[in-house]
C-alpha cells in the first residue's frame, strides 16, 4: 500500500500530463487517467454532459468529472464560490456564468500544468473576477470565512486525507454558506488488489471509501442539512477491468457486492459555526 506522499505524486504525475493531451485523448480514457484502458464510450462511465450549461467552455472540459456539482450547489448572483481540484477550469467558467460580475470564482488545484492551462483559458474569455491559485486542498490557500459556496468534482476520492479537507472546506465558508461536491464512493468490499494500483487510484477508483464512511466524515466536521442531491451507479466495462484483473477476479468482482457510485452530496455551515470538539480554545472538552 502506498504511502500519502507516494499517492499524491502518482496523482500530480498523471494530471499534469492529463493537461498537455487532446481534450479527444482525455474523452477516450478512464476518468482522463489512462489514454490506453477503454473503449471509445468509456467517457459515458463517470462523466455527465456539462455542454448546455450556461458557461461552458469546451478548451476546460478535460472530461474529467463525475458529476454536475455547479448544476446543484444553488450558486446566486454576487456570491464568492471556490472549486477544489479545478483543472482546465470548467466548473469555475460555469460557477462565473452564475455570479456574474459582481462574485469571484477561485479555483484550487495542486498541478501546475493544471493551473497554466486553467489561467491561459480564463485570460482568453477575458474573466477578471477568476483566478487559480496552486495548492494543496487538504491546506487551502484560502483565508477563513471567505466562500459563499465551494464545489468540487471528482476529486476527493484522490486525496488520501479527507477529513482534512472537509475540515478546510469548513474553515473556508462563511458560517450559513454550503457545499456541493460529486465525487465517488462505493458500497460492498472493493478487491484489494486495486488498492495497489496506481492507475486505478488516478483514475478515481481505488481511492474511493465507502459511502457511509464518507458520509460520516461530513457530519463529523460539523455541517448540517446535509443531503444526498444525486447517486448514480458506475457500471465499469470489462475491457477495463482485464487491464489489471485476471478472468477469475473479473467474474468475482462482476458477482460480488461492490457497488461503485458517484454521489453529489450538499450540506451547509451552521450559521453559528462552533470549533469542533477538543480543538484547542473551543471550550467542550
Amino acid at each position: 500500500m502506498k504511502n500519502d506522499l507516494e499517492i499524491k505524486s502518482i496523482v500530480k504525475e498523471k494530471y499534469g500530463a492529463i493537461a498537455e493531451q487532446p481534450a479527444s485523448q482525455n474523452a477516450a480514457s478512464c476518468c482522463g487517467a489512462t489514454s490506453s484502458c477503454c473503449g471509445d464510450d468509456v467517457y459515458h462511465i463517470m462523466a455527465d454532459d456539462y455542454t448546455k450549461l450556461e458557461g461552458y467552455h469546451e478548451g476546460a472540459d478535460l472530461s474529467l468529472g463525475c458529476g454536475l456539482p455547479t448544476a446543484f450547489a444553488k450558486i446566486k448572483a454576487g456570491d464568492t464560490v471556490i472549486d477544489l481540484g479545478s483543472g482546465a477550469g470548467n466548473d469555475c467558467f460555469i460557477a462565473r456564468a452564475v455570479v456574474g460580475d459582481s462574485g469571484k470564482v477561485i479555483g484550487i488545484d495542486f498541478t501546475e500544468k493544471m493551473i497554466e492551462k486553467a489561467r491561459a483559458n480564463a485570460e482568453q474569455l477575458n474573466y477578471n473576477n477568476v483566478e487559480f491559485r496552486l495548492g494543496d486542498i487538504e491546506q487551502m490557500p484560502v483565508g477563513a470565512n471567505k466562500a459563499d459556496v465551494v464545489v468540487s468534482n471528482c476529486v476527493l476520492n484522490l486525496v488520501p486525507n479527507k477529513p482534512a479537507v472537509f475540515k478546510e472546506i469548513y474553515r473556508v465558508l462563511k458560517p450559513g454558506g454550503h457545499f456541493s461536491i460529486s465525487d465517488i464512493v462505493i458500497k460492498g468490499n472493493m478487491p484489494e488488489k486495486w488498492k495497489a494500483i496506481a492507475e486505478l487510484y488516478a483514475g478515481c477508483i481505488s481511492g474511493a471509501i465507502q459511502k457511509d464512511e464518507y458520509i460520516g466524515i461530513i457530519d463529523k466536521a460539523g455541517f448540517t442539512n446535509r443531503t444526498v442531491q444525486k447517486e448514480k451507479l458506475i457500471s465499469i466495462p470489462e475491457d477495463i477491468l482485464s487491464q489489471y484483473l485476471s478472468p477469475d477476479e473479473v467474474l468475482a468482482y462482476q458477482s460480488g457486492d461492490v457497488q461503485v457510485l458517484s454521489i453529489t452530496v450538499y450540506a451547509e455551515k451552521p450559521l453559528e459555526a462552533k470549533a469542533p470538539c477538543c480543538e484547542p480554545g473551543s471550550g467542550c472538552c
